[in-house]
């Protein structure tokens, strides 16, 4: 994992990160490319770049803008970022098109995984005083026919109540705020952690410049990322978020679906909250 030693994150930082944890993932998959698809499918994408080019007339102008701008992107390590803001919803929404179960979104950049172990009711690894309102997200993991799954596991991350991720940012413990449960007998699993913040993607970076140039806004609504799988069923990967949030509605990364947003009620000394939130796998 890259060394973040600067004492505020940026998207060079964040974005080598991303880009070296992705290209770990890419090793470790084996997958190959069919000749025919790869046709259709980059012959389609120029198609479509050359028919935007003569709608709009762009300039020799606009073009270098262009070329450079794509070059700092890989300079800044941001094509995951890029992609994974703009582009994976999409991606998303076309690969669980048929799912029964819970609904999905996109996994984002700042993924790790091998997550500490933690049990069914845990408490997930935080500094002494972790700021933000305490959360417990508990519910119960089942199959589409309603079976509980016993031992599924639930990985759950998220930023903290600054925005920042641990690995991803300066100054975090490595597992901060993450985590993988592992659910009872009936499914059924109780999370401690805290609500984290809305943030914005970094903006230092070229995937700023973008958003600067369109008068886009670069926030993302708070939210929990979850991995939830269980033997002989499907993986779903997903966020959720809380109603009445900041940009739940004009979400940068376009992930939100009603389905996924929270409604958290208060709890003990009414300093804390809890919500309850089942997930149902589909079989594999």
């Amino acid at each position: 994992m890259t060394d973040i030693t600067t004492e505020q994150a940026t998207a060079a930082a964040s974005g080598a990160a991303a880009t070296e944890q992705f290209r770990t993932k890419r090793r470790s998959e084996t997958t190959a490319a069919d000749a025919a698809r790869v046709d259709t499918l980059v012959s389609e994408l120029l198609t479509a770049a050359h028919d935007i080019i003569r709608r709009h007339k762009v300039t020799y102008a606009e073009y270098d803008v262009l070329k450079s701008w794509l070059i700092q992107v890989g300079e800044d390590g941001e094509w995951p970022l890029f992609l994974d803001v703009w582009l994976e919803h999409v991606v998303e929404e076309v690969a669980n098109a048929e799912r029964e179960g819970s609904k999905g979104t996109i996994e984002g950049p700042y993924y790790i995984p091998n997550a500490p172990s933690l049990a069914a009711e845990a408490t997930l690894p935080m500094r002494d005083g972790e700021a933000g309102t305490p959360l417990l997200f508990q519910g119960q993991v089942t199959s589409v026919d309603g079976t509980p799954l016993s031992g599924a596991t639930v990985e759950i991350w998220h930023a903290d109540d600054d925005g920042y991720y641990s690995q991803f940012a300066p100054g975090l413990p490595e597992w901060n705020l993450r985590g993988a449960v592992s659910a009872d007998e009936q499914g059924i699993f109780r999370i401690h952690t805290v609500q984290p913040a809305p943030y914005q993607i970094p903006t230092d970076g070229a995937c700023g410049t973008l958003i600067s140039a369109a008068g886009w806004h670069a926030w993302r609504p708070a939210h929990i990322h979850l991995k939830v799988s269980a033997p002989g069923h499907q993986l779903i990967t997903t966020q959720l978020y809380f109603k009445g949030g900041s940009h739940v509605t004009d979400d940068i990364a376009s992930a939100v679906k009603p389905e996924l947003i929270l409604d958290p009620s208060p709890a003990g000394d009414g300093k804390s909250r809890e919500v309850t939130y089942d997930f149902v796998l589909d079989k594999a």
